[in-house]
């Protein structure tokens, strides 16, 4: 799963990487968490013939998805990841992915290596970020929930797919990463429906990411400075990847 992540690119930078114009400033943010407003890009209107302006959009969701039909949100769990296996078929997500894909710009993610009941000790988290540095761009869903009154507010999700090897040696999950030469072909919902996009939803290149441990202090929401990503000794250090045979090996 993806439970907590870091945008600290300067909006300039996301604008360049997802083609967008208009990015309002804001400041970095490294311990984005759940009920947060998260930032999202959708497909706009597209522009007139001739034009050579982006139609990508930029606007703020609430981070928990919400389907249209649910009448008591407090009734219903907070739907922070979507299973990219089963989304097009769920009822939950079906709607969404056939109308409302989007992306959701990261610098890196947090997740947590859980030891087993017989080697105890504390959880260690990682700060997972992309060997080349710059920008990542999650698949995601959104959907826009109204109360009786008519109030509105926009949700959205995290896609997941199964973890590469690499990955799995601290969880079984991983976010969906869009590379940019599939940016249009996702977020077009007009033409693309969801079973001709869903070669897109795999996970990324054992050699995408890289892990580097972290403190605990990013268990806490309320700690948000950059010191979360500074890199600290970890208790056991993860098994390494050798390669045999053309294959990726745990040894």
């Amino acid at each position: 799963m993806c439970g907590r992540f870091v945008l600290k690119a300067t909006p300039e930078e996301i604008a360049d990487y997802l083609d967008l114009i208009g990015l309002e400033d804001f400041p970095p943010r490294f311990n984005i968490a759940p009920t947060q407003p998260i930032l999202i890009i959708v497909e706009g209107e597209r522009q007139e013939v001739g034009s050579n302006l982006p139609n990508r959009k930029a606007m703020l969701v609430r981070w928990g998805f919400m389907p249209g039909w649910v009448k008591d949100p407090k009734t219903f769990p907070l739907l922070i990841n979507a299973r990219s296996e089963t989304a097009i078929g769920k009822a939950s997500f079906r709607a969404a992915m056939r109308h409302r894909r989007i992306l959701i710009p990261a610098s890196g993610f947090y997740e947590w290596k859980r030891p087993s009941k017989e080697e105890g000790g504390k959880p260690q988290a990682y700060y997972i970020r992309p060997k080349r540095g710059g920008i990542v761009a999650f698949a995601g869903l959104m959907e826009t929930w109204s109360s009786a009154d008519g109030s509105e507010v926009d949700t959205g999700a995290i896609l997941t797919t199964a973890a590469n090897r690499s990955m799995s040696r601290v969880h079984d999950r991983m976010p969906v990463v869009i590379a940019p030469e599939d940016f249009a072909r996702w977020l077009d919902c007009k033409t693309q429906e969801p079973r001709e996009v869903s070669s897109l939803m795999r996970a990324a290149d054992e050699d995408f990411f890289e892990m580097i441990p972290v403190s605990d202090k990013v268990n806490k929401v309320a700690n948000v400075g950059p010191d979360l990503i500074e890199p600290v000794s970890e208790a056991a250090p993860l098994a390494p990847i050798k390669e045999k045979g053309g294959q990726l090996s745990l040894f």
